[in-house]
């Protein structure tokens, strides 16, 4: 059986989650004050550090899931930034009645890209990437 359709179903997955991250990441380098205002709203220590941590995280490990380098790693930690995340800024048990339902649709789509990343990290980059090309 060919892996030309598994290697591009993974090629494509991974760009959708580049899609994601990485105009996040950016968004938070070019509004960094406002990214650490709200990280300070949610009652974080350390906000401007969290800020910096969080656009690292999201612009590395998109370019990492890009190129399929580090594919597995990066997998991993944008898996778990996104899990803390949830539960710091979607915590839908505690939001406002008529701002539980958005919240609840937002925590649980975090939890399902969550599920992707580690379907990622599990499975790998796949053939067309630089981690197949380092393996050789």
């Amino acid at each position: 059986m060919s892996n030309t359709l598994p290697n591009a179903l993974n090629l494509l997955g991974r760009l959708m989650l580049v899609a994601l991250f990485l105009p996040a990441g950016i968004a938070k380098l070019t509004g960094f004050s406002g990214t650490a205002g709200y990280i300070a709203s949610a009652g974080l220590p350390a906000p401007a550090l969290a800020a910096a941590v969080a656009l690292l995280v999201e612009i590395l490990g998109s370019l990492a899931l890009l190129f399929g380098f580090g594919t597995r790693i990066a997998a991993l930690v944008l898996g778990l930034f996104t899990l803390a995340a949830s539960f710091f800024f979607h915590a839908y048990w505690s939001a406002p009645a008529d701002q539980a339902y958005v919240t609840q649709l937002l925590f649980f789509k975090n939890i399902a890209i969550v599920g992707g990343l580690l379907v990622l990290a599990a499975q790998g980059a796949g053939g067309w990437s630089l981690d197949a090309r380092r393996k050789g």
